[in-house]
């Protein structure tokens, strides 16, 4: 019997094959674009329902001071609530945004943290988030998924990279004071937005990279001390509201998923399988049935550069791995670029819906 698409979500959470496996696509909009121009369709959810994504996202909206872009310039462009200022970079493919400058970069003690003007949780309002899923879920129930935000990485694009990581060993109470405030803000918002929704929130998702290719930023140990104990505010209060966890990070972080899976992890988002330790069978052999995983799907190699053919196999691969017992959603390892052949992108999203456990 065909599950909908929350029934198909939790039941891959929970580590029990569902009727499929779970999908999700994620791409920056000239993908996007480029996919309703060609499938002939008017909007993203058309998009979505075409690929038979599972999953929709709703978040808090900006309705703070009028001087700032939004929650956060990596969307929005322009100076963002935290003072960060983005500038938009394009190459012949996309247009993305990046840092411009770091507004804590001189800071030199803790009194001038505490004069800087921070955001106030009332900048974002979740009063509409109600309304909103009640739409979202009027044909069928969906995994709703909420955005907590870039918790660590907000942390250095107020700071700065470079001076972040010597603050951890060097000036330890400058970069605590940073992540409190952040993990507060982020914390304080979720807990209103899952109040606000009423019980139809299913996943909370915070996010923030700490690996690369070749394993992590910095050592796990650094990782344990600096970091963990901010991230654990933003999964253990949600996990004891009953809710689903859900973590974004890029890179090589297997040296840190024990971790994640004692702080109440349940999804592991994405998996990126040229990095260090990250490919399927190492997973599955050391973590499956206590984590579940998402993505996997290579966009570095595989889909710009390999066949509609070779996706199919690899995606039917990689749901025999990681989704042998369930605990496995569907999508690419990272965003979908525009440079993405549009035959590999629908050869993927076809394989696995067609699949059946």
């Amino acid at each position: 019997m065909a599950m909908t698409s929350h029934e198909r979500v939790m039941t891959a959470l929970s580590h029990r094959k569902p009727d499929r496996p779970p999908l999700n696509y994620f791409g920056p909009p000239e993908t996007t674009k480029k996919l309703l121009e060609h499938l002939h369709l008017e909007n993203h959810e058309d998009l979505l329902c075409y690929f038979r994504a599972d999953m929709r996202y709703v978040s808090a909206k900006y309705v703070g001071p009028k001087e700032y872009s939004g929650d956060s310039g990596y969307s929005s462009g322009g100076t963002d609530m935290w003072g960060i200022p983005w500038r938009s970079i394009s190459n012949e493919f996309c247009t993305y945004t990046e840092v411009a400058s770091h507004p804590l970069g001189e800071i030199t003690t803790l009194q001038q943290l505490q004069e800087y003007p921070w955001p106030s949780p009332d900048w974002l309002s979740v009063s509409h988030l109600k309304e909103d899923i009640q739409s979202i879920n009027r044909s069928e129930p969906k995994a709703i998924v909420l955005p907590i935000g870039f918790f660590y990485e907000t942390a250095w694009f107020l700071r700065g990279f470079e001076q972040l990581m010597m603050d951890f060993v060097v000036q330890p109470d400058i970069a605590e004071f940073i992540m409190m405030k952040i993990t507060g803000l982020f914390k304080e918002v979720a807990i209103r937005a899952v109040e606000a929704s009423d019980g139809q929130i299913d996943i909370v998702w915070s996010r923030s990279d700490v690996g690369m290719q070749d394993g992590m930023m910095f050592s796990p140990e650094l990782w344990r001390k600096q970091i963990k104990p901010w991230h654990r505010e933003l999964i253990e209060p949600f996990k004891q509201m009953g809710l689903k966890t859900r973590y974004h990070t890029d890179g090589g972080v297997t040296p840190i998923i024990d971790d994640l899976i004692e702080m109440g992890v349940d999804l592991l988002d994405p998996i990126q399988p040229k990095a260090k330790g990250m490919d399927a069978e190492n997973l599955s052999a050391r973590f499956g049935g206590r984590i579940s995983f998402y993505g996997g799907v290579d966009t570095q190699e595989l889909l710009p550069f390999g066949t509609a053919a070779q996706v199919e196999s690899e995606v039917l691969r990689l749901i025999s791995i990681l989704g042998s017992n369930g605990g496995y959603v569907v999508a690419a390892s990272n965003a979908v670029q525009p440079d993405v052949p549009i035959e590999n992108i629908l050869a993927l999203y076809r394989t696995a819906s067609e699949y059946r456990y």
